[in-house]
């Protein structure tokens, strides 16, 4: 722990000591966060850049309301303090009810496996970031435009709270973005890759083969046909899996969404089936070495692991302290937050669907026609409805695969989409390049993860025939 956190504890312990009597409920978070940054496009230079930032926040909640402030001085704490308690109490007017947990006083951090980012000189980061570009570059002479983006941050926070929590925990994360755009007349495709690791800098520095797809997959969809549009038996790889389960279900999970939203929280009934009886859906930061993880949550809540469908049926959802005690359900440690600037709202970790029974080769039997699906290139989800873009795909016919097919687009309800799995494949793949996006906080590290699937009566192409 640096010296300023390490010299801001009994401050922090006097001024909650003072103030916990005004509010039902008090916590100071402190965080000190250092990282990097490098983006290029072709060959300029975007942004370069190193940077340490301190700061804080205060949250108070009186009544049921919260009051919120965020500080870059502690010589102004006191201030920001009495700003959250009189915002709380001008908006309080109901109880407050938070789930109970357990107060705890412990120092922990998520130890890499490897080189530490925060040990490598930028211009050898830079010197990575050119060789990725270099490659993008040479794949092909209709390769027009590229970019590649590296960013490191390492973040240490102390956590104390009126109920007696006194946490201190550190991590770091890594991440890269590749992607590539062909030009041939007025055909333009695109290739992506992104990887993440919490683990060592190692971790990205051998993507060579990775890279190089991106470009040569952009070059390929070139001289391919587009897709028919129409509605298809699909088989999607365990990237798409991931992402579908996280984009298309993990978000409904959220319970702060359920509790707003009287409609969604009857849709999302615990013990309505949603599934077959061999799908499983899981949520939780307890796995170690993945994006998602960590030990306690942004409210000093132990990560755990959720189960959210079991045999197909909803079994749980993910909460902060509030929604849980709202809901008469258990704190799950999903309440997290970006940074300091923002507070802690509910969030995914890692999710995942479990592996099935499946042989993969086994998914694509009796599919006279039909389409598979690998990788992504974008895609956005409103509600209870998506649209996900493949970054590969190919035609099946017969059961085998049969020629390879650009514009792949995947639409559906995720409710009905769930109901028309009609098998689970005994593969299973972790994606570590997700950054999710919620209520302004954007490129918050989560994990995904699955096995392929064979869904029925999925639209593909953008429309149904």
């Amino acid at each position: 722990m640096s010296t300023l956190l390490a010299d801001a504890k009994n401050l922090l312990a006097e001024l909650i000591a003072r103030y916990a009597s005004r509010v039902d409920y008090l916590a100071i978070r402190l965080e000190e966060a250092e990282g990097t940054d490098i983006f290029l496009r072709g060959e300029k230079i975007e942004t370069l850049s190193e940077g340490v930032s301190i700061g804080g926040q205060v949250r108070a909640c009186y009544q049921g309301g919260w009051g919120f402030a965020s500080f870059n001085q502690l010589a102004g704490l006191a201030e920001r303090i009495e700003e959250a308690i009189a915002a709380a109490r001008l908006v309080g007017d109901e109880e407050t009810i938070l789930a109970p947990v357990d107060p705890v006083q412990i120092t922990c951090e998520l130890l890499l496996t490897g080189t530490d980012p925060r040990k490598i000189p930028i211009i050898d980061k830079k010197r990575l970031c050119d060789r990725y570009t270099d490659i993008l570059r040479q794949v092909d002479p209709r390769i027009t435009t590229t970019s590649v983006r590296y960013s490191d941050s390492a973040q240490r926070i102390l956590l104390f709270t009126s109920e007696g929590t006194i946490l201190e925990q550190s991590w770091v994360d890594m991440e890269m973005r590749f992607a590539a755009t062909a030009r041939n007349g007025e055909t333009v495709q695109t290739g992506r890759e992104t990887t993440g690791s919490r683990k060592a800098y190692e971790d990205l520095i051998q993507l060579d083969s990775q890279v190089r797809g991106a470009a040569q997959r952009a070059v390929e969809a070139l001289s391919l046909p587009s897709v028919k549009g129409n509605t298809y038996q699909v088989v999607i790889d365990p990237i798409l899996s991931g992402l579908f389960v996280h984009e298309a279900f993990g978000h409904l999970s959220e319970a702060d969404m359920a509790y707003e939203n009287p409609d969604l929280l009857e849709v999302m009934t615990l013990g309505r089936r949603f599934g077959p009886e061999d799908l499983q859906i899981f949520d939780g930061a307890a796995p170690p070495g993945h994006r998602g993880s960590y030990l306690y949550d942004d409210e000093g809540t132990p990560a755990t692991t959720t189960q959210l469908i079991k045999d197909g049926v909803l079994v749980g959802r993910l909460h902060s302290r509030e929604t849980a005690g709202k809901l008469e359900e258990t704190a799950t440690g999903n309440a997290r937050c970006l940074n300091y600037h923002y507070p802690p709202i509910v969030r995914m970790t890692n999710t995942w669907i479990e592996r099935g029974k499946t042989p993969v080769q086994d998914l694509f039997t009796d599919i006279k026609e039909g389409v598979y699906a690998r990788n992504w290139l974008g895609g956005m989800t409103n509600g209870e409805m998506f649209t996900f873009s493949a970054g590969e795909a190919w035609m099946i016919r017969n059961g085998q695969l049969a020629e390879p097919v650009r514009d792949v687009t995947l639409s559906g309800n995720v409710f009905s989409t769930l109901a028309d799995i009609e098998a689970i494949g005994d593969d299973f793949y972790w994606d570590e390049s997700g950054g999710c996006g919620k209520g302004g906080q954007n490129g918050l590290p989560v994990g995904c993860g699955g096995p392929s699937l064979r869904i029925r009566n999925v639209v593909v192409g953008g429309e149904s025939a």
